[in-house]
């Protein structure tokens, strides 16, 4: 079986938050979409271990922010790779309070939506937030960045908890050199060089590629 199978699933790239207790958080997320029309509701997954997931469940409420193509990797790690629990992501980040309490992110978002919690179904490591949306704007008209864009041009990576993360074969993990500079993944089809390091996981320029960090270290918000 070849996993390329569930590339070709059609994804966005969006930026979920969440308040509670007055602190907030927010995650980069895949698995968004429209279910209904009237009334206007979505539904998005979050992975359990996720602190944005303990968030939603306390507050039922959520915003989503519909990411630019243009969205700096770095910006991306930041809510991608990194855990809540150690750092404070929107210390340095444009956002406002919405209607329901939860911040929406303003920063590189060409859209958003604001949600109000109706229904939570489990789904093994994940859990599926359905909501109404009770407020939502457009921001500017650049166009919003697709899942397959962040892995084919900005060769993104995917976080061990995102829903969309398959396991490489263990012969896969060792990449290949590409030219003098660079490596590729021959399954992901990562580069790497070493030059510019990886500023989405936090690597910075001259990084060797024998000192990357394993994919299981790259985690979202556990």
């Amino acid at each position: 079986m070849n996993k390329e199978a569930f590339r070709k699933i059609s994804y966005g790239l969006y930026l979920v938050s969440s308040v509670k207790d007055g602190k907030f958080n927010g995650q980069i997320a895949n698995s968004m979409f429209q279910v209904t029309s009237e009334p206007s509701t979505i539904a998005v997954s979050i992975n359990k271990e996720n602190l944005t997931h303990a968030y939603i469940l306390a507050s039922r409420v959520f915003s989503v922010s519909i990411l630019s193509e243009e969205a700096p990797m770095n910006f991306i790690g930041l809510f991608g790779f990194k855990s809540g629990r150690d750092v404070d992501k929107f210390k340095d980040v444009k956002y406002r309070i919405g209607k329901t309490g939860a911040p929406i992110v303003l920063d590189h978002a060409v859209a958003y939506l604001e949600v109000k919690l109706i229904k939570e179904m489990e789904c093994g490591s994940h859990t599926i937030f359905v909501g109404e949306v009770v407020d939502y704007d457009n921001i500017r008209n650049d166009p919003p960045m697709t899942y397959s864009y962040y892995h084919t041009v900005r060769k993104g990576k995917s976080p061990k908890t995102a829903p969309t993360y398959q396991q490489e074969e263990p012969q896969a993990a060792a990449a290949a050199p590409t030219t003098a500079a660079s490596y590729v993944c021959s399954v992901c089809g990562y580069v790497y060089n070493p030059a510019v390091g990886d500023p989405e996981h936090g690597v910075p320029a001259g990084t060797p590629f024998e000192d990357l960090p394993d994919d299981n270290d790259l985690e979202g918000d556990p």
